[in-house]
């Protein structure tokens, strides 16, 4: 089970043991230290698992996993969060490789792969802990995180669809998941779902946007299609 914490922009902590624990599907060290060309942001998108999923498929993502952020309980588990009391969200961290992918790609797959205007809750889960929400402690990604909203909420009022609840913070300490809950789509056996309901609403250019993959990396998610990333491959695409 993965007992470590990690401060967004800070030393990493541990707890009981370091978890060494590799990506299922990518092979990486889930909680290796950030190398120069690397960094870091936390999505919470409703239920972690789709949401994960989404993410590591992208090409120039080092490394994904899911836990839980944003709440006042210290090193929950997943029973707590269930209640809703702890105030956390199930988030999942991404990693990635500047060189190879940008924080726009990053942030293009967060708004299209959930419905951020639904508070409380994504599809039929309902709860705090499936808020919308974006978390990180680095203050370059401030600017283009708030131009990206304001970006997708103009498409939005295009479409008729209301305001984005999405909560965008700082200072915020994410927790590692339980082992099992890690990559969980990619498992034998999993139990295939996920909350998400896309607007089919798309998010392309906007202020201070540095997009680096290539069009046709979106062609592999179709967020008209229900349960998107339930049907994709859980392979990463190769480009």
């Amino acid at each position: 089970m993965l007992k470590s914490i990690f401060n967004l922009g800070r030393n990493r902590k541990q707890m009981n043991k370091t978890s060494q624990i590799k990506h299922y599907v990518l092979g990486t060290v889930l909680d290796s230290p950030l190398k120069q060309n690397e960094d870091e942001i936390i999505f919470g998108c409703g239920c972690f698992w789709g949401a994960e999923k989404g993410f590591w498929k992208l090409p120039g993502v080092i490394t994904t996993s899911v836990g839980y952020a944003g709440g006042k309980t210290t090193d929950p588990n997943y029973n707590q969060i269930c209640t809703g009391m702890t105030g956390h969200a199930e988030v999942v961290r991404v990693v990635w490789n500047k060189l190879e992918i940008d924080l726009s790609d990053l942030l293009k797959l967060f708004w299209e792969c959930h419905n951020p205007t639904q508070g409380n809750r994504q599809g039929n889960d309902r709860g705090s802990q499936y808020r919308s929400v974006i978390y990180s402690n680095n203050p370059d990604h401030s600017k283009l995180i708030l131009a990206s909203k304001y970006g997708y909420q103009k498409n939005l009022a295009i479409h008729g669809i209301g305001e984005i609840s999405t909560e965008i913070c700082t200072d915020k300490t994410f927790y590692y998941a339980e082992e099992y809950h890690q990559q969980y789509l990619a498992k034998p056996g999993s139990r295939q779902y996920c909350s998400a309901m896309p607007t089919k609403v798309k998010l392309d250019e906007f202020e201070g946007a540095n997009f680096k993959l290539k069009k046709d990396v979106w062609q592999n998610y179709n967020w008209s299609e229900t349960h998107c990333v339930l049907r994709s491959t859980v392979s990463p695409i190769r480009v």
